[in-house]
């Protein structure tokens, strides 16, 4: 008996053995699913020399100015929270090993003395129902180890679409200041030289303060415009993990050109079923769930049941070999309750994911109607808006030339071009935000997520 219980201890060291760390701690999937939806890597600083490489690479790419592909690749390499997110890969993997390895035996000693008697007990218990259900414990853990691996991808994508909006948004607020300052100087123009012909006696004082009132609220748009390209500019900073020295850095002075045609919408809805990480957290969510209701239907009515190896010894005799059993009546609780429980879980996750195909389907919907929208408005505002306006300059600059037309109109004509562009900067940007919604709710996670 004392042989046959040695071989088992030893198996069952074997098989816990079994289980252990793989080398890139499951990240090289996590990697893939971001560059497939983003085109860039990511990486898991996870010792000095991959910190040190990560911030050579950051280095580089902010001694040249900004595109949208390099914020987005300098906020994959250096977004801090975004690291301290793939740490719960790491939990997940520990899990995971721990449900392949057996639990750790349990030894007691017991010693009476009395009497000239000395009687001693010693048994060492091993959980074999830990055993028994270590396979389906290892596949419920797997699946939640892939579930995190999901959200790594979820977290790092997300992070990817936050800062490609952010650049636009910092991009346009940088170019709306500079159109700010031209209206202001042509606002100033016009209230100083009304101010002057007022002083003159050749204007009255109701056309002196209508100009000066211009001036007013063209200088209120500008200090607004500044603060708002400081916050952009801020908040793509906090996107990018800069600090200190970096904060320097250079972003283009204008926004990209709208592309020729826009994207077209077929398949769009059966993308989003295919790649949309969240449905795909959703499903194997389920699929989690589903194997944890086995292996509960598996341990219901046995809850503890423990074998082990005893002896006893007592002064004078001949040590007794033997074994214990330890079995949990099911008299109260035949584990009905845990096993509604599961049941329950399972249909509650099963009708989740529906919810959230459904409404993936109608995100991408509607985000291709928003996308759609802002590249028809910016595109009216480049082919028609801004042509006409340009167009309305130039004859007035020719009835002006002519005498047929006054300084102030021309002032005024030319604040009413500056902001057309203004305007279409806006519908620009709007667009390539818009776009990049769109690819997130294609492949990432639902635009309600992303806007919280």
């Amino acid at each position: 008996m004392k042989n046959q219980l040695l071989c088992v201890t030893g198996a069952l060291v074997f098989l816990s053995g079994c289980a252990s760390f793989s080398p890139d701690g499951g990240f090289g999937q996590v990697a893939d699913l971001t560059k497939q939806r983003t085109g860039q890597a990511v990486t898991w600083q996870r010792t000095p020399a991959e910190a040190d490489s990560a911030q050579a690479r950051v280095a580089e790419l902010l001694g040249q100015p900004l595109s949208a592909d390099t914020a987005v690749e300098l906020a994959l390499l250096n977004n801090r929270g975004l690291q301290a997110s793939f740490a719960e890969l790491g939990i997940a993997e520990s899990e995971l090993v721990r449900a392949g390895r057996l639990a750790n035996p349990s030894f007691s000693f017991g010693h009476v003395a009395g009497g000239g008697v000395t009687e001693i007990d010693r048994s060492v218990v091993f959980s074999v129902l830990g055993l028994l259900t270590m396979p389906l414990a290892r596949q419920v853990e797997q699946g939640r180890f892939e579930q995190a691996q999901y959200q790594a991808a979820l977290d790092a994508v997300g992070v990817a679409a936050e800062t490609r909006r952010a650049f636009f948004s910092a991009v346009a607020a940088q170019e709306l200041v500079a159109y700010g300052e031209q209206v202001k100087d042509a606002a100033d123009a016009s209230s100083e030289l009304a101010r002057r012909m007022l002083q003159a006696g050749n204007f009255n004082k109701l056309a002196q303060m209508r100009q000066q009132a211009f001036y007013a609220d063209a200088t209120s748009q500008l200090v607004r415009a500044r603060h708002q390209a400081t916050a952009e500019r801020e908040r793509l900073i906090r996107l990018l993990g800069l600090s200190g020295g970096q904060l320097d850095f250079k972003l283009p002075e204008h926004l990209p050109e709208l592309p020729g045609e826009p994207a077209a919408p077929t398949g769009m809805e059966q993308t989003a079923m295919d790649k949309r990480l969240d449905v795909q957290m959703a499903k194997r969510s389920t699929e989690a769930t589903a194997r944890a209701l086995g292996l509960t239907r598996a341990t219901r009515f046995v809850n503890v049941l423990n074998v082990g190896y005893v002896n006893k010894s007592q002064t004078g005799e001949a040590r007794r070999n033997g074994y214990e059993i330890e079995l949990e009546l099911p008299l109260f609780d035949f584990g009905s309750a845990r096993s509604a429980r599961a049941e329950a879980s399972y249909m509650q996750s099963v009708q989740r994911t529906a919810e959230i195909a459904v409404n993936a389907r109608s995100e991408v919907r509607e985000s291709y109607s928003a996308y759609r929208t802002a590249y028809d408005l910016a595109r009216h505002y480049r082919d028609e808006v801004v042509p006409l306006k340009k167009r309305i300059s130039d004859e007035n600059l020719l009835r002006y030339n002519g005498m047929l037309l006054g300084v102030f109109e021309l002032l005024a004509d030319s604040r009413e071009q500056v902001m057309s562009v203004t305007a279409y900067v806006e519908a620009l940007r709007d667009h390539w935000i818009a776009e990049s919604q769109l690819q997130d709710a294609l492949t990432g996670r639902s635009p309600a997520s992303a806007s919280r």
